[in-house]
């Protein structure tokens, strides 16, 4: 763990240099869009020269630069933002460092016969526009560029307002990378100050080819109405099943761990807990040895006054505790205590089941069969087809809920973030487009297909 001295350390000097680097200003970071737009402009027209072994060059100083800066980041982002833990975050950006795909992304596919040869190749759009969220702000940075720019692309960011700090700092540190590669300067840029009019103007802008958002529906839904080709990461509200076939114990762990990680700020995380009634006391009971504190009766109710907003018998979040410790909402209810994790058990109706949180609470329902359970979760999931968890040794189980909810992510007797790959097989990502359906966004996500065909000609057969 790190110590409350060593991140005020480490966040005086990431603020002494966010603004110069090497006695210059940070790389790629302009004052306003049209200058942004100009420079990535420029840039791309050098960087279709550049040879794939010279992108690869550029996406392993990244990488690099990415581990040993990653703690920096980390620090500074839970710092402007005030969610997650700087330990998880410094374990996302070493996540993106070693498992975003890279150029051996980009496979050409060949089909040859009597009538010649066929040759598909990943061809980059051009001048890519990127909108990024406060949840996962360097972390989007980082991973999208090098997955745009291992396509051959240039980007141009629009952070969050919230989190324009970390998330410039990432771009300033890709760029500087890509110049020790070797790379043009400016192939990644931002603006100091990103708005809601300096995001329309990039979507706008003629330069920009192709548009990618990571963030709420109202983000994806402005980014589908461009006229542009799109991809959208959308919101996710994913619930966990846990069947009387289950490691119990192992299945306390993975949810705490999972729920708990970065205070749930990712999209992925557990967010409300179906359980079999006749495991429900012994999945707590295991919960609560993995780091969970148990909240019950009136406790619940002021805890929903703390985190949640009613308008119209409608309730949301309160945005201003998303992603904060578990502590903090204990002590607003006279709780001293520091868990990872609140548990408390309610109805399936209970908005803690029902809202997408993105705090460290999990709601624990009782079902009584794997039909109850499915069909509740189904309906918190609320059909955004984007994540889903269950604990079962049951494959019937297994493969019935993965058919109901259709998710884009389904893990299955381990925590949320094996999904994208930590501790389970498979690429890492931080834009996961389920209603543009990419999925787990890649390389070959920021490329367009390009054919080129020889006929009566390179058949050797």
């Amino acid at each position: 763990m790190i110590n409350e001295a060593k991140i005020s350390e480490i966040v005086e000097s990431v603020i002494r240099n966010m603004n110069t680097v090497s006695g210059k200003k940070q790389l790629g970071v302009f004052d306003t869009m049209a200058e942004a737009l100009a420079a990535v402009d420029k840039a791309y027209k050098q960087y279709r020269s550049y040879s794939v072994e010279q992108r690869e060059k550029m996406i392993s100083a990244i990488r690099r630069l990415t581990l040993e800066e990653a703690e920096q980041m980390a620090v500074l982002g839970v710092k402007e933002t005030g969610m997650g833990r700087v330990v998880d975050k410094t374990i996302k950006h070493q996540l993106v460092a070693n498992k975003t795909p890279g150029t051996e992304d980009l496979q050409p596919r060949v089909y040859t016969g009597d009538d010649g040869m066929t040759l598909i190749e990943m061809a980059p759009f051009g001048v890519i526009g990127s909108i990024t969220p406060s949840t996962n702000p360097s972390e989007t940075v980082i991973c999208n560029s090098i997955g745009m720019i291992a396509g051959g692309n240039a980007v141009v960011f629009n952070p969050h307002p919230n989190a324009c700090e970390v998330a410039n700092y990432a771009v300033d540190l890709v760029n500087r990378a890509i110049l020790e590669a070797g790379g043009p300067e400016n192939l990644v840029v931002s603006v100091k100050k990103p708005t809601h009019e300096s995001s329309n103007e990039m979507m706008q802008s003629p330069i920009v080819k192709m548009l990618v958002a990571t963030g709420g529906p109202g983000v994806v839904k402005a980014l589908l109405s461009s006229g542009k080709k799109a991809i959208g990461a959308g919101a996710g509200n994913p619930p966990v099943i846990v069947d009387d076939t289950a490691d119990i114990a192992k299945a306390g762990r993975d949810i705490v761990n999972g729920a708990s990680f970065d205070n749930n700020l990712p999209c992925i995380a557990e967010k409300e807990c179906f359980a079999f009634d006749n495991i429900t006391d012994e999945l707590i009971l295991s919960m609560i040895s993995a780091g969970a504190y148990l909240i019950k009766g009136d406790q619940i109710e002021q805890l929903k006054k703390v985190c949640l907003v009613e308008k119209d018998g409608k309730f949301s979040i309160n945005k201003k505790w998303v992603g904060k410790d578990a502590k903090l909402f204990l002590k607003e209810i006279g709780i001293d205590a520091d868990p990872k994790l609140i548990i408390c058990e309610t109805d399936e109706n209970h908005p803690f089941v029902q809202v997408e949180m993105m705090m460290p609470i999990l709601a624990i329902v009782r079902v009584k069969d794997i039909d109850q359970a499915i069909e509740m979760a189904v309906k918190a999931e609320h059909g955004n087809r984007h994540s889903a968890h269950i604990h079962s040794k049951n494959v019937d189980h297994l493969t019935r809920f993965a058919k109901a909810v259709e998710t884009t992510i389904f893990v299955k007797n381990a925590p949320s973030y094996a999904g994208i790959g930590a501790g389970g097989e498979g690429h890492t990502t931080f834009t996961i487009a389920g209603p543009t359906g990419e999925g787990l966004t890649c390389t070959r996500s920021f490329t367009r297909q390009r054919r080129c065909v020889l006929v009566d000609g390179l058949h050797i057969v």
